[in-house]
């Protein structure tokens, strides 16, 4: 069956289940499996690569949603040459892929024409859901319920061994540095199985701008840098800006040693089979005295209070 992946969570999916030979194409972010990186780009996007400031990218975002309604441009032809089966798209979210709207038009136009499944996750479940629903959609359901069971027994051994912690460290997980935007959809539900407390993230909503005087009123215990889109290199260059912030050094976090950069792009932002990653990453960043050891090193960094002097 040839299949088109229009989003990396959905790539990835494809390779959990076994199925990268099935994939003729992929969007411009697909990067995982490595495999991914040999099928041909259907998408782009004019900032991608482009190295903007964190300011810049989150107005270019802004400015460019309420002029045009997309982020992304859609290579048509090259869609209708590959004559996909099946287009693996989603609704969720307007920054993270071409418009469902977009997709679905175009799929009308093509031979077939190919089936559309929409993957739209706001908590874990639904990401299990979903795996399921590309297994069954490729005619594999048994693929996507082996896949599942698996990941669901991860998430379980992380539930069980959290319950044992003696408490439950007041916990930001961070989208974008600037401006400040606190986790949603799936964030929050990590922070709490991995054992912590999210005070200021949107369980099952979008993410969202939030003012950082709220963040020092929160007094996070802990803070996780989980960028959206970034790996660790790209989220360190932000680290001036943040440790600039009013309040900085007076945050529980940052007195004890407590925050770290993990890379957002592979884990924290991918509603694929990699979330759980992020759960384990997490767990282990909470609690370290239950974790420690039990989960594989995923390039963690513990941030300084200050900046570098170079």
């Amino acid at each position: 069956m040839r299949v088109i992946s229009l989003l990396p969570a959905a790539t990835e999916i494809m390779g959990a289940l076994g199925l990268m030979d099935w994939l003729v194409g992929v969007s411009h972010e697909c990067d995982y499996p490595p495999e991914a990186n040999e099928k041909p780009r259907v998408t782009r996007c004019e900032i991608h690569g482009a190295g903007l400031p964190s300011a810049e990218v989150d107005g270019w975002v802004r400015e460019t949603l309420a002029a045009t309604g997309s982020l992304y441009t859609l290579d048509e032809p090259l869609v209708r040459r590959l004559e996909p089966a099946v287009i693996l798209t989603q609704r969720l979210c307007d920054v993270c892929a071409v418009g469902y709207g977009t997709v679905a038009a175009l799929a009308a136009t093509l031979l077939g024409p190919p089936r559309v499944v929409n993957l739209e996750p706001s908590c874990l479940a639904d990401i299990f859901g979903d795996i399921r629903r590309v297994a069954a959609a490729l005619g594999v359901p048994e693929r996507g319920e082996a896949v599942a069971a698996s990941l669901v027994e991860r998430v379980d051994a992380v539930r069980s061994r959290a319950a044992g912690a003696g408490y439950r460290p007041r916990c930001f997980l961070m989208e974008w540095i600037d401006p400040p935007f606190c986790s949603g959809h799936w964030g929050p539900e990590l922070v709490e199985l991995a054992g912590g407390a999210d005070l200021l993230g949107r369980n099952g909503q979008d993410s969202t701008r939030v003012l950082w005087e709220g963040v020092v009123e929160a007094q996070p215990e802990v803070l996780v840098l989980a960028c959206c889109g970034y790996p660790v290199e790209r989220t360190l260059q932000d680290l001036p800006i943040l440790q600039g912030y009013p309040g900085w050094l007076d945050l529980p976090a940052v007195r004890s040693g407590r925050v770290y950069a993990v890379n957002g792009s592979a884990y924290f932002s991918r509603p694929g089979p990699r979330v759980v990653d992020s759960l384990e990453i997490l767990a282990e960043i909470l609690h370290p005295e239950l974790f420690a050891g039990f989960i594989p090193e995923r390039g963690v960094v513990r941030v300084p209070a200050v900046a570098a002097v170079t």
